[in-house]
């Protein structure tokens, strides 16, 4: 039987989010601004936390990563989002799909493990606040956000090689706003069971893996608290893990309805909606979460506001 002849694809097209035309200015104009409040939020916190003396313990360091890496996923993402709102053309080529897959997967996986970092942060504080800065010092500070990295590149590497060593040829219609590997395998015109075991277990170890660690801190957290006796004592605690708690439960909340949804009410579009949030609307609410509920932040925010050379 003669090999069939198949066209081999060089670029894709993103569908984006809507494809109604009436709808893209208007969706344009909001993502816009999402993005600007995620760029100038996000930045904010990683200035005030590198400039201000108060805020250089673990707690504001671990915050300023967190502050990178929701600056660095909203980027890979919303500027080509935003472009393809103007343009009748949504194309994006094989190797820069590739490399804004590469970058989402970097970004993500690494805000998965810096908040459970975040976490183990928040109990040593509470249950060892003596040994704090003993425990939590300079140097395990480093290796943790080093090792975070080094894990969030290296599942970038692994699956992002993986969902692109499969053919990909006749259609390259992405049913997505950008190059995710779901609507990636859904185009593939060869076996796909690696590379989709290797995306089920990579986000199944990750999302399980750092759940786990936050669980198990915020249960002795919890537990810490409950054997604190006065009302103000308890409130005061617990005012200094509210901020990540509220964070947590915004980012885990969305992945599980995700991946925790019945797979008959499941879709593309569905994980769209989703996506949007994880990847645009939580880096936006994280620097509002840190500042509006911490007074750490909103004391060196008037300070910055009040006399800005202060810091320099």
């Amino acid at each position: 039987m003669a090999p069939e002849n198949f066209t081999r694809v060089t670029e894709f097209i993103l569908t984006g989010v809507s494809d109604c035309p009436e709808l893209q200015i208007p969706l344009f104009l909001v993502f816009l601004v999402l993005y600007v409040l995620t760029v100038a939020g996000n930045l904010g916190i990683i200035t005030l936390t590198s400039v201000d003396s108060r805020l250089q313990t673990p707690m504001y360091f671990f915050l300023r990563q967190l502050a990178i890496i929701n600056l660095g996923n909203s980027t890979v993402i919303a500027p080509k989002m935003l472009i393809n709102f103007l343009v009748k053309k949504k194309t994006t080529s094989f190797y820069e799909c590739a490399t804004q897959l590469g970058g989402f997967l970097f970004f993500i996986v690494s805000e998965v493990m810096m908040l459970a970092v975040m976490a183990y942060d928040r109990y040593v504080a509470i249950c060892n606040p003596l040994l704090y800065m003993v425990v939590v010092s300079r140097r395990l500070c480093l290796l943790l956000v080093s090792l975070t990295y080094l894990y969030g590149f290296s599942t970038a590497i692994v699956v992002s090689s993986c969902v692109f060593s499969v053919s990909y040829c006749s259609s390259n219609i992405i049913n997505h706003f950008y190059c995710d590997n779901v609507p990636l395998l859904a185009l593939s015109c060869s076996d796909t069971y690696l590379p989709e075991t290797v995306v089920f277990i990579s986000a199944a170890t990750n999302v399980v893996g750092s759940l786990i660690i936050v669980l198990v801190s915020y249960f002795n957290i919890v537990l810490s608290i409950l054997k604190i006796r006065s009302s103000e004592g308890r409130k005061k605690v617990f005012s200094t893990c509210a901020s990540h708690m509220m964070s947590v439960t915004v980012f885990y909340g969305t992945l599980l309805f995700m991946y925790v949804q019945p797979r008959s009410n499941h879709s593309l579009d569905t994980d769209k909606m989703a996506s949007v949030f994880y990847t645009l609307v939580v880096p936006m609410l994280n620097p509002l979460i840190y500042s509006l509920r911490n007074k750490d932040v909103k004391a060196a925010l008037q300070r910055f506001m009040t006399n800005p050379r202060y810091f320099f």
